[in-house]
């Protein structure tokens, strides 16, 4: 039997999202064919074994709580607790974090130190997409628009608030969006209507990255599709779905993960010159970062074409996530979906990605 090593939890905001995830993911893997070892990360950055508990809601914010904690093995070899527990070889491991110290590339730089196969995208690509400023640019040199947009490091803006200001008002449009570089799940994300308000705005992203992104709002369709890398190596592409936001700024995390507020059309529609040119589209991002394994592709749709916005290289995978719907929609379901990313990931083996 196959013993996979299920990570989740983690240092970052998004802690109780990845919690959900493993709670979907776990229960969608063939028990027949895979041992799950479940090692989650407190959000001191602790690693141990704990149980997932099917009543876990994102409402009752999970958390990783430290009992018997696990010391993986560096250049390969059996994982131990601290409490002696021999754990065995690790076949595969299946990181389902996000967020920094997570999908940054930092967990599967560890993996790869440990000569662990791994479910998914590896550190360079891992480590581009989370940080959207640097992704934008990659994007933009593959032939794909994005948004008109600034970047400002913390220490930059205490030095001089005012320049920056200035600059987002001389070269950019209301509304923007303001947003930590690096974190997901719309946490620390502003949409600000004045220039006055937007000092304030930048300064609460802070409180999540120490670099943040200014952009132009884009007024289009939000649309997603979902890529995913095959045993084969080839890439095979989701029909589409789209968000729908009602009642609100944005597509906040509240709307995604708490209900309400936003409309999930899985899949939506497209013409058929549309979707063809969103796939396309999909996989020269996901080439452009390096991407592997997986990942989500978000686009808008506007009056002059597809407007990338971001690659997500560990989507959620809760019961309301998008990436799962969509391949479901397309046909292929959650348990299939796992296991096809299972084995990618062990043909893919401990070769540097």
């Amino acid at each position: 039997m196959i013993r996979v090593a299920l990570i989740f939890g983690g240092e970052s905001s998004e802690h109780s999202v990845s919690c959900i995830t493993a709670l979907g993911v776990a229960g969608a893997i063939d028990s027949a064919r895979y041992e799950v070892i479940p090692i989650g990360i407190t959000k001191t950055g602790q690693w141990t074994l704990c149980d997932i508990d099917k009543t876990w809601t994102l409402a009752s914010n999970p958390e990783v709580l430290l009992s018997d904690e696990v010391r993986p093995s560096i250049g390969g070899g059996n994982w131990v607790t601290a409490s002696g527990r021999d754990l065995g070889k690790i076949d595969i491991a299946f990181p389902v974090l996000h967020g920094p110290n997570g999908e940054d590339g930092s967990v599967q730089g560890l993996l790869q130190l440990c000569h662990v196969p791994y479910v998914g995208n590896g550190v360079l690509a891992s480590a581009v997409a989370m940080e959207k400023s640097k992704a934008k640019a990659l994007f933009s040199q593959a032939g794909l628009s994005v948004a008109k947009g600034l970047v400002v490091g913390e220490l930059d803006f205490k030095r001089d608030a005012a320049d920056f200001l200035a600059r987002c008002h001389a070269g950019l449009e209301l509304p923007l969006f303001v947003k930590p570089s690096r974190s997901g799940s719309s946490v620390g994300v502003s949409k600000v209507h004045s220039f006055e308000a937007l000092g304030a705005a930048i300064e609460a992203a802070f409180q999540h990255d120490n670099t943040v992104l200014v952009e132009q709002c884009i007024v289009g369709r939000e649309v997603e599709c979902a890529v995913l890398e095959l045993e084969s190596g080839a890439l095979e592409v989701s029909l589409a779905g789209e968000i729908v936001v009602r009642g609100r700024e944005f597509y906040d995390y509240e709307a995604k993960y708490l209900g309400g507020g936003a409309d999930l059309l899985v899949p939506t529609s497209l013409s058929d010159s549309e979707l063809t040119q969103m796939h396309e589209l999909a996989k020269r991002a996901f080439r452009a970062l390096g991407c592997s394994g997986l990942a989500r592709t978000d686009f808008f749709l506007t009056s002059d074409g597809f407007v990338i916005t971001e690659v997500n290289t560990m989507p959620g995978f809760t019961p309301i996530s998008m990436y799962p719907s969509l391949w479901q929609a397309t046909g292929l379901s959650y348990p299939k979906l796992v296991d096809e990313l299972i084995r990618t990931g062990l043909r893919q083996g401990t070769t540097p990605r």
